[in-house]
């Protein structure tokens, strides 16, 4: 069997000789978009049971079944890192989402704070791009897309031992100091575009688990924010 290029999340158990049934949407994919033969292969991976190179064994426009030969990647665990952050506008909110599955967010987290300019955000399209991005990049995990929580019931069931990177837009033009921070659980909160109300500032302020940063001397955009927090805190505390 030729070695695949092809990357499928898949719920389904992952071993060697495991039968894959695929669903009416994969096997379109596969079949009608890639073109793929009996005989193809596919790399699967489940965010469980790491990745395995499959062999197309039943090929119709409308299903199909693979069998597992070979696991070519264990699982990948991400860092215990969790993202929180306001939903803006759609495809940057979407953007937001895939960044983080790419850069080691374990789950993710959209959370209403008093500006929030988006009320409402489609957790099983979020969910979506999380898959496609672990698909897309190698990963063998998919991080869980939470529905959007308020703010302030998220830092009242805030778990004990998790540290928290509030990422103040205050602080802009101060040196970011991440050397030094405590190691283990921790989450990220990103602000919404209209930052956060004297009333969020002063909860996060009275929680100890909260380590205020700057991001730099510019005021970035709720996306870009997310992207360069996540990525100072992976080289600072991560697994990079």
């Amino acid at each position: 069997m030729a070695s695949a290029k092809i990357r499928l999340f898949v719920d389904h158990p992952l071993s060697e000789g495991q039968s894959v049934p695929l669903s009416r949407d994969q096997a379109h994919y596969l079949f009608g978009v890639m073109r793929l033969k009996i005989g193809g292969g596919v790399l699967l991976f489940n965010g469980r049971d790491g990745e395995f190179l499959a062999q197309v064994v039943e090929a119709t426009k409308r299903a199909g079944s693979l069998l597992c030969r070979e696991q070519t990647k264990p699982l990948q665990m991400p860092p215990d890192l969790w993202l929180l952050f306001a939903p803006i506008k759609k495809a940057r909110t979407d953007f937001i989402v895939e960044k983080a599955a790419e850069l080691g967010a374990a789950r993710i987290f959209p959370v209403a704070t008093e500006f929030t300019n988006s009320g409402r955000v489609h957790r099983d399209r979020l969910q979506a791009h999380a898959v496609e991005a672990a698909e897309q990049c190698g990963g063998t995990f998919v991080p869980e897309v939470s529905d959007l929580v308020p703010l302030e019931q998220v830092l009242t069931d805030w778990p004990t031992g998790r540290n928290l990177l509030f990422c103040d837009e205050n602080l802009s033009g101060k040196e970011h100091q991440l050397a030094g921070l405590p190691t283990g659980p921790w989450a990220i909160l990103i602000g919404p575009e209209g930052g956060f109300s004297d009333r969020e500032r002063n909860r996060l302020a009275a929680m100890p688990a909260t380590h205020p940063i700057s991001l730099g001397p510019r005021i970035l955009r709720a996306d870009t924010a997310a992207v360069a927090a996540m990525t100072l805190w992976q080289v600072a505390l991560g697994d990079w």
